[in-house]
Formats: C-alpha cells, structure tokens, sequence
C-alpha cells in the first residue's frame, strides 16, 4: 500500500507539536517556580534582566525564554531584544487569581508522567496505584488545576444553579466537602457563606495538612475542619449539602460512597456532584479535551480506583449516564445535570 505523503506530512506535524507541548511542560512549571512569568507581567525584559530581577543565571533564563517565545507562551521583540508577557498571557500564567491560570495543569501533567513506569507494568498486571503514592507534583498541581474552575464557577453559578441551596448556605447550613484534597473548594465556600460550617474530608493524609495550613493562612479557621476519612465512613450525619469534586470517579466503590452520602443526608439535603466534562458515547469525546481527561485517567484515576475495594474504574470520562446509574443504584431518587463548563458538569442529586 502506497503512502499518502500529504497525510504522512500532516501526522508528523502533529507529533512535532505533541513532542513540543511535552518537554514545553517542564518549562512552564519552571516558569512559575521561580517566578519568571510574574517578574516579566511588570514590564519588558531582557534575559538579563530578568535574571537579575528574579535571582537566576542569564544563561538558563535566555534559553527559558527562547523556548517560550518560540511557543507563544511569551512576546518577544527583536528591536529591543527584549521580552514581555501581553495582557492574556499574563491573565494565564502570572495571576493566580485568575479562572484561566495554567501553570498548575502543567505541574499535574509532569507528576502524572513520573507514574509511567509503574502504569506500564499495571497495563500487564491489572494493579492498581493509590493516589497516595504519587509524585508530589499530583498533588500540588492537581489544587492548581482544579482551582481556578472553582473559583470561576463554584458561587456564582453551580451553587445559585442547585435548588434551594444558596439559600441554606447563607443562612446557616452544615457542609461536607468529600474528597476535598488541599481543600481550595471548601475554603472557596467558607468564605463565600460565612454562617454556614464545613468539613472537608480526604483520605489522603498530606492533603488534609495542606488543607489546614491553607484555611489558617486564609484564616477562616473557626468555619471549617478539615479530618482524614475515606468516602464510605466519613463521620457526620444531617448534613444540609454534601459536595464532591472531581473525584467520584476515581474511587473504587462509587456506588458504596454514593449510599454513605445519602445516609449522611438530612431527608430535604443536595448532593453536588462535579466531575469532567463528558459525553456518554466515545465517539463524542474524541476532541482535545477528552484528550487531556482521557490521558490523565490513564495515569492517574483507573489506577486509582484499581487500588481500592471492588475497583469499579469509573473513568475520567465516564459520562451523565453512568453518573446517573451509579447514583440512583444508591438509592437517590431525583438526579439532574444543573451546570456545565467545557471542563466540568455539575450534577444534583437529592433523596
């Protein structure tokens, strides 16, 4: 069979690309590890001075922001031989408070990969790989990822988008935040309903600790707790509104967890339910973003559920209907999607 050059041509293309965006990874956790994006959002810079400014040898920095200029991640003016970060590249790779900040995706990615070895040795064996025993980077990317979606979305549409719940949390509700891992989601609602209290619960010791120093430095301590306790036996009953984040989906028993959640519930709560943006059919998701859900479950949430009890394995890109499935075999009654984005739905579950 002949080569179709053209096609040829256009697949390679595409692997140059991929190959860039891998290694293009480490350059941008670089970046915001040493603070290189922040010091360039203030003004234009040569490599020298941007080393100097940010305490980093002119060789390194030069060639940093060569690979940046040459993916458009940076601006570069060849008058001046200086380099500058435009309003949007700074909004996402400067400004931590924005709902479009990148660098933690990258950091999540570069943790993920360092799992390679282990999965590849799973995809013979079929064992799974905790969330615990990851590289660190998981679990600090992972809240830099998430965060910025949450704080976009989190108050001010998948909350006023539940019925009735807004109203409870400004009046005064108690809130269990499942799965919170460094806790930005619970800390986001502490301080958005100040009358109402929260526990946020992970199994994941580290995280927890991070979730604590996190609400002491915000100081929002009297509001909010933070304990370790998996899905299926967190403490607390009659809780007014549960809430799970991107996370069902990686544990082993769903359907466990999912009747431990009504259990918890008093007869009129609401269970939040967000996870991934997906469709239900594999052919719908086949576009960038099941890409990037697809990859990350590969490395990170298969692997996950594997671990645990009955490893049911989910999948990032599970889809409404298996959701619905797994929520109503609990013994739900009402389930509805409320809200998306192009990365996340919100589901709402009642008793």
């Amino acid at each position: 069979m002949a080569l179709d050059m053209d096609k040829l041509n256009t697949f390679v293309g595409r692997f140059v690309g991929d190959l860039g965006a891998t290694v293009h990874a480490g350059m941008v956790v670089i970046g915001e590890k040493l603070g290189l994006y922040k010091a360039l959002a203030a003004l234009p810079m040569t490599s020298a001075e941007l080393a100097a400014k940010t305490s980093t040898d002119e060789r390194y920095v030069r060639e940093w922001l060569s690979s940046q200029a040459s993916g458009g991640y940076v601006t570069y003016d060849e008058k001046t031989n200086k380099f500058s970060l435009t309003e949007e590249q700074a909004f996402t790779l400067a400004n931590e408070d924005s709902p479009a900040y990148l660098p933690g995706a990258f950091e999540l990615a570069l943790g993920s990969l360092a799992a390679v070895p282990r999965i590849t040795e799973s995809f013979r064996t079929g064992a799974g790989m905790g969330w615990h025993e990851h590289n660190e980077g998981v679990f600090h990317g992972c809240e830099k990822f998430f965060r910025p979606g949450y704080a976009a979305n989190l108050v001010t549409s998948w909350i006023p988008a539940l019925d009735g719940v807004q109203q409870k949390l400004e009046e005064g509700a108690q809130v269990a935040d499942v799965g919170c891992g460094k806790g930005a989601s619970t800390i986001l609602m502490a301080k958005a309903f100040p009358k109402s209290r929260f526990v946020g619960f992970d199994s994941h010791d580290q995280s927890i600790a991070g979730a604590r120093d996190s609400a002491k430095r915000q100081g929002i301590g009297d509001s909010v707790n933070f304990e370790v306790a998996k899905a299926k036996v967190y403490p607390g009953k009659d809780y007014d509104f549960v809430a799970v984040f991107d996370c069902l989906h990686d544990m082993g028993d769903p359907v466990g967890a999912a009747t431990h959640v009504l259990k918890s519930l008093r007869k009129d709560g609401t269970w939040m339910i967000v996870e991934p943006f997906a469709n239900d059919q594999l052919k719908d998701n086949l576009n960038p973003v099941g890409r990037v859900y697809y990859s990350f479950s590969t490395l990170l949430c298969t692997p996950c559920s594997r671990s645990q009890e009955i490893g049911l394995c989910l999948g990032a890109q599970s889809g409404e209907a298996r959701i619905r499935d797994v929520v109503t075999s609990a013994g739900f009654t009402r389930f509805r999607r409320a809200a998306e984005t192009p990365f996340n739905i919100v589901y709402e579950a009642r008793p």
